[in-house]
């Protein structure tokens, strides 16, 4: 299984290098393991994270594309669909299958059609339009809803941050 996602995971990387999307670039964190990614996500236009650089490491699994990778924030992130230690929360990351919490259907969940485009263009989308319903960060969600103002502000800060890293 290995081998069919080392050659998978190095045709994506190829096409996106030929083929780069706006908004994000993607490349190795080593060049001898293609099992760990690192990505940089512009701050999409027109939202509060715009302006920002942050970086992200995305991790498969020897059995890629079947379950999904780990997606980590490295640079600092304040957002509700992310944890506090910078790990993402969104439905295509979750392993396929039906949700033991009943909170996803299947269909919203990973599938082996996902790529690291469509994960990362999910990802510019979760910054775009939160997910308050069902958070990973209760406390960012909590001053989402109740403090924009609080929550822009540190999102600002993080957006700093990320410019001041580079």
């Amino acid at each position: 299984m290995s081998d069919q996602a080392v050659l998978l995971l190095r045709k994506q990387l190829k096409e996106l290098s030929r083929n780069p999307i706006e908004g994000f670039s993607a490349g190795l964190v080593d060049d001898c393991n293609v099992f760990e990614w690192s990505v940089t996500i512009m701050g999409p236009p027109d939202t509060i994270y715009e302006g920002g650089f942050f970086t992200a490491h995305m991790t498969f699994p020897k059995d890629y594309p079947n379950k999904p990778p780990g997606v980590r924030f490295v640079s600092e992130m304040w957002h509700p669909n992310v944890y506090a230690d910078g790990r993402v929360c969104i439905s295509i990351l979750h392993s396929p299958g039906d949700d033991p919490h009943g909170y996803e259907d299947a269909s919203e969940r990973w599938s082996p059609v996902q790529t690291v485009e469509t994960i990362v263009l999910s990802i510019i989308s979760m910054l775009s339009d939160p997910n308050d319903e069902s958070p990973a960060n209760i406390d960012a969600a909590k001053e989402w809803r109740e403090d924009y103002p609080a929550f822009k502000k540190r999102v600002a800060r993080c957006v700093r941050k990320s410019v001041d890293d580079m």
